[in-house]
């Protein structure tokens, strides 16, 4: 079983920066692939980045040289940097682990099908 609780979340202005981290509660071989996720108001669910256990990363088109996805397996957390936000970017981020990763054009599959553990979710919000 994998915990897993999301941090760093708040506003900002469009072009603005934030990091958000997550932290995983316990480890176990269910955590091979991490990735972040996001849900905007009003639509579904989707994949923005994931990393898997041997440092390779893979990112949306929609986010790709604006976020980066990094990792301390050491401190059990994941990061995403998120640069030159925009308004299309706020919503509810969610980190998600697997023992495997899944991806649909460069983007985690945001699925608990795929992605069988989440953690609770933290709030963006970009302002224009």
């Amino acid at each position: 079983q994998v915990q897993l609780v999301e941090s760093g979340g708040g506003s900002v202005q469009t072009g603005g920066s934030l990091r958000l981290s997550c932290t995983f509660i316990q480890f176990s071989h269910a955590s091979k692939c991490l990735g972040w996720f996001r849900q905007p108001p009003g639509k579904e669910r989707e994949g923005v980045a994931a990393i898997v256990s041997d440092g390779s990363t893979r990112y949306a088109d929609s986010v790709k040289g604006r976020f980066s996805i990094s990792e301390d397996r050491l401190a059990r957390t994941i990061f995403l940097q998120m640069n030159n936000l925009q308004p299309e970017d706020s919503g509810t981020y969610y980190c998600a682990s697997a023992q495997v990763c899944h991806y649909r054009n460069d983007a985690p599959r945001a699925s608990e099908s795929y992605f069988p553990y989440w953690g609770h979710g933290t709030q963006v919000t970009v302002s224009s």
